[in-house]
């Protein structure tokens, strides 16, 4: 049973609770200008039509912006600012935020990479269906946040709330059908957001299904001949079964040989330690886990991680980097796929 009230702030965690208080107030987790969450796609050009809309979601716009905080999270865990703790820090966040003072992104600014570089797997995951002949628009800045968090943060009746606010906008922009390319934002709004409204008359695929479906009719072929292993984020492989289509989609592109771990694969795949919050109360924990999975994967001497999740893209970067993996990349598959198609 959800707690209430004063009693459930008291028991968030403060760094959960700055990242609630963001999804409900600016509909993303950095709270983040709205105005600033298409900034990926001002270049592309998207109809009007949005009966069928492609799902950016919140990890690929602010990946940068995410990581940033992340770094400075985990030097204040690490008291390497001294005199405060990661429980102060937010906090402090928090109460800044209620004066109108947005501590969180001043720091962005100063320190964040403003690039557009780290959302280029929303821009190929665009490429890709575009080129599979598949009709499609996006909400752009009006597109609201899925809530997700919420639910997994406990905050149950708020979670509620917001579901009702997000169908009610989608059917308001006559969405019928939705693509997503994170899976955590699909499984939302696939599963626990009509759990929630009671409403199921919103048709939501991944990305991945997408392409699967289309894979007989594609030619598909790497530029250079590589070694490659798979990562499951949690979300896909646990919660919504997707675990065969990856893997048949690499498979199917030449030139690319997939490695993967004995048996830490698929449904005992190891958790990178990203998401649901887990960073921002956890931080030197979740980065251990981000080593160790990366630890796994490099050791099949692959030279690109592949998964499809901007939390675990964070996590194996960190994890490759502390182990000193110079050679190896991470990516989406939605890069791959986009490299793959120009040849």
């Amino acid at each position: 049973m959800e707690v209430k009230g004063k009693k459930q702030q008291k028991l968030l965690p403060p760094g959960l609770s700055y990242l609630a208080d963001n999804i409900t107030s600016k509909h993303n987790l950095l709270g983040a200008a709205r105005e600033t969450k298409a900034r990926w796609a001002k270049d592309l050009r998207f109809g009007g039509e949005t009966s069928t809309v492609f799902f950016a979601g919140c990890g690929y716009q602010y990946a940068g912006e995410l990581e940033s905080l992340m770094a400075l999270i985990r030097k204040i865990d690490r008291s390497e600012i001294a005199g405060v703790n990661t429980e102060l820090a937010m906090n402090l966040a928090n109460f800044q935020k209620k004066l109108g003072i947005d501590a969180a992104g001043i720091y962005r600014r100063i320190v964040g990479r403003g690039s557009n570089d780290n959302a280029q797997p929303l821009r190929d995951a665009v490429k890709v269906l575009r080129r599979l002949g598949i009709e499609f628009g996006y909400l752009g800045e009006d597109e609201p946040c899925c809530g997700g968090p919420l639910y997994y943060f406990g905050l149950h009746r708020r979670f509620e709330k917001h579901a009702r606010d997000v169908h009610g906008q989608l059917k308001e922009k006559g969405v019928r059908q939705i693509i997503s390319i994170i899976p955590s934002c699909t499984n939302t709004l696939r599963n626990t957001l009509p759990q929630a409204t009671g409403k199921h008359d919103i048709e939501v695929k991944h990305f991945t299904q997408v392409v699967a479906e289309h894979l007989h009719s594609l030619d598909l072929r790497f530029p250079r001949e590589v070694r490659v292993t798979y990562h499951d984020p949690c979300q896909l492989t646990r919660f919504m079964g997707l675990e065969d289509e990856p893997r048949q989609i690499l498979r199917a592109i030449k030139g690319v040989e997939l490695v993967e771990p004995a048996w830490t694969k698929g449904q005992l795949a190891t958790c990178c330690g990203g998401g649901s919050g887990f960073e921002a109360v956890f931080p030197d924990l979740s980065q251990m886990l981000a080593v160790n999975r990366a630890r796994e994967l490099v050791e099949t001497r692959a030279q690109i991680i592949v998964t499809q999740c901007p939390a675990c893209i964070m996590q194996l970067k960190t994890g490759v980097k502390e182990l000193g993996a110079d050679g190896v990349e991470v990516m989406d598959l939605a890069q791959i796929l986009a490299m793959a198609m120009e040849n």
